[in-house]
């Protein structure tokens, strides 16, 4: 069932191999789901709150049986651009307010190159939740590999290729992804500082 939310037409508020779509959920009508024939609704593709899926992006999950990870989570007010491809194959958790700009890879499952074959085709597959924190930004063309953790309010530059986790509102950017600064406000030093300010207050009143 069509679903015109704010004017903006060919959008779906249902979406066969979504197994939970909460309210106000936009779904563009070319998004694409792969799912393994054996996934089951605990491994499923959960979505809450006012979560918009735009033109083209493509939505992987695994076999449970394979590999108990596998799933994608949203939380709320969680937006993914245009053609962004999303592997939920070794798990993702995307938290609540993530932007995720256009053809962004978010990949949590790879190909085993040092295997026994020399073809990587019949080597084993790898994977690693990969999550997400709350009010990050993903931005266009970045890619993230499996096992990694974005902290909260961090951002990834655009075209990032992230190989190690991001702390909690850092700025990365390159390939591979270095730290470039913090956001202004949440240096780690004013953020430690402020606390020790408080803790110090506290053991007074004590």
């Amino acid at each position: 069932m069509a679903n015109h939310l704010h004017g903006i037409p060919g959008f779906l508020s249902v979406y066969p191999g979504i197994d939970h779509i909460g309210l106000d959920c936009r779904i563009s009508a070319s998004v694409t789901i792969m799912r393994h024939p054996c996934s089951e609704p605990r491994a499923g593709i959960i979505m809450g709150d006012r979560v918009s899926l735009y033109d083209h992006v493509r939505l992987v999950i695994g076999d449970p049986a394979q590999h108990p990870d596998t799933g994608i989570s949203f939380g709320n007010d969680v937006i993914v651009n245009v053609g962004s491809y999303l592997s939920g194959e070794g798990g993702l958790e995307i938290g609540d307010e993530v932007l995720i700009g256009s053809h962004v890879h978010i990949l949590s499952a790879g190909h085993v190159i040092d295997g026994a074959d020399a073809s990587i085709w019949r080597n084993p597959i790898s994977h690693g939740k990969i999550r997400i924190g709350n009010g990050a930004w993903i931005a266009a063309g970045a890619t993230i590999l499996q096992g990694i953790a974005i902290g909260e309010g961090a951002v990834v530059g655009a075209g990032a290729v992230v190989t190690r986790s991001v702390p909690p509102y850092a700025v990365v950017a390159g390939n591979p992804a270095r730290l470039i600064r913090y956001r202004k406000g949440f240096e780690p030093c004013k953020k430690n500082g402020l606390r020790a300010f408080y803790e110090s207050i506290i053991r007074k009143l004590r």
